[in-house]
C-alpha cells in the first residue's frame, strides 16, 4: 500500500514475481546522450547489441576513435572482448576500469540515479511497465543532462603528484 500522511508504505510479504530485465546502457559524456535497452538476460550477445545500437549510427560510425569505458563484467572482460569488439569496429577502444572502481564509469553514476529516482520502490505490474519506466527515465535524464567537461589535465596530475611527494606539505596545498 502506498504511504499516506502519518503512515509508511506497506509491502505484502507474498508477491508474484513478474520476471526481470537486464538493463544495459551506454552514455556519451561529451554529448550527454544515453543509449539503453532491455534484454531478457545479460551476456556477450546482449552487450554486443548495445554496442551495435551505438556504433552503427553517426557520429560513432565515422569517428576516428570511440572509447568504451567498461567495468570488468564477464560480457566485456579482458583481451577476448577487446579483440572481438575491435574486429567488428576498428575505431572502438575498450577501456576497463580498475577492479572495484566501477564508480569511475559515468554510466554507473547514471545507474545509481536511475535506481534511486525511478526504480524504488519496485512496484511494477509487468515487465512492459518496467521497460516503459526505464526508457521514460532515459529520456528525462537525457533532457536534463549536460555534456561532461573534464578539466583535470595531464599537467594537473603531474603537479599534484609532485606536490604529494613534497615532505611536510600541508594537505590543503595538495589540491589544485
Amino acid at each position: 500500500m502506498p504511504p499516506q500522511p502519518g503512515r509508511p508504505a506497506k509491502v505484502e510479504h507474498e508477491y508474484k514475481r513478474l520476471g526481470a530485465w537486464a538493463y544495459l546502457a551506454a552514455r556519451d559524456v561529451h554529448r550527454a546522450k544515453l543509449f539503453g535497452r532491455c534484454e531478457a538476460k545479460s551476456g556477450i550477445a546482449p552487450f554486443q547489441r548495445l554496442v551495435d545500437q551505438v556504433m552503427q549510427q553517426p557520429p560513432y560510425r565515422q569517428a576516428r576513435r570511440v572509447f568504451w569505458i567498461v567495468d570488468n563484467g564477464s560480457s566485456h572482460r579482458g583481451l577476448t572482448a577487446i579483440r572481438r569488439l575491435r574486429q567488428r569496429y576498428s575505431n572502438l577502444l575498450l577501456v576497463h576500469t580498475p577492479v572495484h572502481a566501477s564508480w569511475l564509469n559515468q554510466v554507473e553514476v547514471y545507474f545509481s540515479v536511475l535506481q534511486r529516482k525511478a526504480l524504488t520502490p519496485n512496484d511494477f505490474d509487468s515487465l512492459d511497465d518496467l521497460a516503459q519506466r526505464l526508457h521514460a527515465f532515459e529520456r528525462y535524464y537525457e533532457a536534463l543532462a549536460k555534456p561532461f567537461q573534464w578539466k583535470f589535465t595531464r599537467n594537473d596530475l603531474d603537479d599534484l603528484l609532485r606536490r604529494m611527494k613534497t615532505p611536510g606539505l600541508p594537505r590543503d596545498q595538495l589540491v589544485a
